[in-house]
C-alpha cells in the first residue's frame, strides 16, 4: 500500500510539473505580444519619492516651494520629485468548486489560471512585484508580493494546485486582507465567476485604497439552460442535487431572465463603485480583449 501511495504522489508530481511547463510555454509568447506598450504604459507605480531641491522657476506650483530652504538660501527652491516606479501587483483567484466546470476544452479555473499566468509574467517582465491570494470559501492561500523566478514558479504551482475549502463562494474572503492587510495602494486583478454571496461592503473598501480591476471568467452555457430532458443537477460548492426539467420552455425563459438580472445588478454593481470590469468567457481568445482593455486604460490616464 506504501509503494502505491508513493506512486500516486510522485504521478501528481509529474502531471503538476507538466501543467506548469505548458503554461510556461504557453503564457512566454504572449506575454510579449501583450507587452508591446499595453501593459506598461498603463500601470505605473503609484506615487511620488523625493529627488532633490532647485531654484523655482515660472510656472511652478506655488505649493511645491519648500520654505525652510527657501529661508536659509534667499530665494525660493521647490521640491522635486520622481515616480515611485515599483509596483505591486496582487492576483486574487476564485479556486471554488464552481470554476470546475467547463463545457469545452477548458474548465473557468483553467481559464482564470491562464489569464492571472499571463498577467503575472507581464508584471514580472515590467519588474512589478506580483504577490497571490486564493480564495472560495474563506482565504485559502495569502502570497505577499515577491520577484523572481523561483516566486513566479509557486504562484503558478498553487494556482494549479491548491484545492479549495467546500461551501459557497464568498468573494469578501479575498477583499478582507487586501482593504486590512496591504497599506501600501496596490494594483489588484480580482478573477472570479461572481457567484458569490455578497461582497459589495468589500469591494467599496478595497476599490478606495486600490486600483481594482474585476475579471469575471463565464462559460458561455452557463447563459442558457441547455434543453437536455430531465437531468440530476448537483451543486458543486454546497453539495445539494436537485431534478430539473431543462426541457420546459417556462423554465427556460425564468432561467434566462434571471440569469440576465443578476448580470445587470453585478455589472451595476461594479460600475457604482467605478471599478473596472473586463468580461472573458472561457473559450474564446482573451489577448485582444486585454490588449484593448489595457489600452484603454492608457488613454484615461489610468
Amino acid at each position: 500500500m506504501k509503494r502505491k501511495a508513493t506512486v500516486a504522489r510522485e504521478s501528481s508530481v509529474a502531471d503538476l510539473l507538466k501543467k506548469m511547463h505548458r503554461l510556461r510555454l504557453k503564457t512566454r509568447g504572449r506575454v510579449r505580444e501583450l507587452f508591446g506598450g499595453s501593459y506598461s504604459s498603463c500601470f505605473r507605480g503609484q506615487g511620488m519619492d523625493f529627488d532633490d531641491f532647485r531654484i523655482y522657476e515660472p510656472g511652478d506650483e506655488i505649493r511645491s516651494i519648500d520654505w525652510n530652504v527657501t529661508a536659509r538660501q534667499g530665494e525660493p527652491y521647490v521640491k522635486q520629485f520622481i515616480e515611485e516606479r515599483e509596483l505591486a501587483v496582487y492576483l486574487a483567484m476564485d479556486i471554488s468548486a464552481s470554476g470546475d466546470f467547463g463545457s469545452g476544452q477548458e474548465s473557468k479555473r483553467e481559464w482564470m489560471t491562464e489569464v492571472a499566468a499571463l498577467v503575472a509574467f507581464s508584471a514580472a517582465r515590467n519588474q512589478d512585484k506580483v504577490g497571490l491570494l486564493l480564495f472560495s470559501n474563506g482565504l485559502d492561500l495569502f502570497v505577499p508580493p515577491r520577484k523572481g523566478g523561483n516566486h513566479l514558479a509557486r504562484l503558478l504551482r498553487e494556482m494549479l494546485a491548491r484545492r479549495p475549502k467546500p461551501g459557497p463562494t464568498r468573494v469578501d474572503a479575498a477583499l478582507h486582507p487586501l482593504a486590512h492587510w496591504v497599506k501600501k495602494r496596490s494594483l489588484v486583478f480580482l478573477l472570479s465567476d461572481f457567484i458569490s454571496e455578497d461582497f459589495t461592503r468589500a469591494l467599496r473598501t478595497v476599490s478606495q485604497r486600490h486600483d481594482l480591476i474585476a475579471v469575471q471568467v463565464l462559460d458561455p452555457v452557463e447563459e442558457n439552460l441547455p434543453a437536455v430532458g430531465r437531468v440530476r443537477m448537483h451543486d458543486p460548492e454546497t453539495g445539494r442535487q436537485r431534478l430539473v426539467a431543462t426541457s420546459r420552455a417556462d423554465l427556460q425563459a425564468a432561467y434566462r431572465r434571471e440569469r440576465a438580472q443578476w448580470q445587470e445588478e453585478l455589472d451595476a454593481k461594479f460600475r457604482r463603485l467605478a471599478v473596472d470590469k473586463l468580461l472573458l468567457p472561457t473559450g474564446e481568445d482573451f489577448l485582444p480583449k486585454l490588449h484593448a482593455f489595457f489600452k484603454g486604460r492608457a488613454r484615461q490616464g489610468r
